[in-house]
C-alpha cells in the first residue's frame, strides 16, 4: 500500500483529481436504483349511480391484536364495575332514608325465610319423633323423697331442694 499521500500533504493537482475521483465514485450508483412512486392518484370516473366498486385497502394497523384485546377487556371490567358501583349506590341512598316501612321491606325476606326454616324444622321434628307405648304389667311402686335444706344469714339466703 502506498501510504505517502498520508505523510506529506498533496500537491493542488493531485488535491483536485483526488476530488473528483471522489465525488464522480459518489454520483455513481453501484447498483441501478429502482424509482417507487410515493402516493397514487385513481382518476378513474366513478359510477354515476349505484355501488362503487371495492377497492383493496392494505392493513395498516399500529396496535398489536394482543394490546387491542386488553383494551376491549378493560373497557368491559370498567363498566361492569361502574354498574355494580351504580347498583350499589341506589341500595345505599335507599337505606339512607331510613322509615318504618323501609326497614319492614328490607327485613322482610329474611322474616319469610326464618319462618320457613322454622316450619321446616318442625315438620322434620315431628317426623322424627318416635311413638311410644310403655306397658306395664306389674305393679308399679312410686316413692318419693323431698328434702328442703335452708340457710338464713343476715341479709342472704340459701335454699336447697333435693328431690329423689
Amino acid at each position: 500500500m502506498d501510504f505517502d499521500h498520508i505523510t506529506r500533504p498533496l500537491t493542488d493537482a493531485e488535491a483536485k483529481a483526488e476530488a473528483e475521483r471522489i465525488i464522480a465514485r459518489s454520483f455513481q450508483p453501484e447498483t441501478p436504483v429502482r424509482h417507487i412512486p410515493t402516493s397514487f392518484r385513481d382518476d378513474t370516473p366513478l359510477p354515476a349511480y349505484g355501488d362503487t366498486p371495492p377497492v383493496h385497502q392494505d392493513d395498516k394497523r399500529i396496535v398489536p391484536a394482543w394490546a387491542a384485546g386488553i383494551a376491549v377487556a378493560s373497557i368491559g371490567v370498567g363498566a361492569g364495575i361502574t354498574g355494580i358501583g351504580c347498583g350499589a349506590w341506589l341500595v345505599l341512598q335507599g337505606l339512607a332514608s331510613v322509615t318504618l316501612y323501609g326497614v319492614l321491606m328490607v327485613t322482610l325476606p329474611f322474616a319469610g325465610v326464618a319462618m320457613v326454616a322454622t316450619a321446616i324444622g318442625g315438620a322434620i321434628n315431628k317426623a322424627r319423633s318416635a311413638v311410644t307405648n310403655n306397658v306395664f304389667e306389674a305393679p308399679v311402686v312410686q316413692n318419693t323423697q323431698i328434702n328442703n335444706t335452708s340457710n338464713q344469714r343476715g341479709m342472704f339466703s340459701r335454699t336447697r331442694n333435693d328431690v329423689r
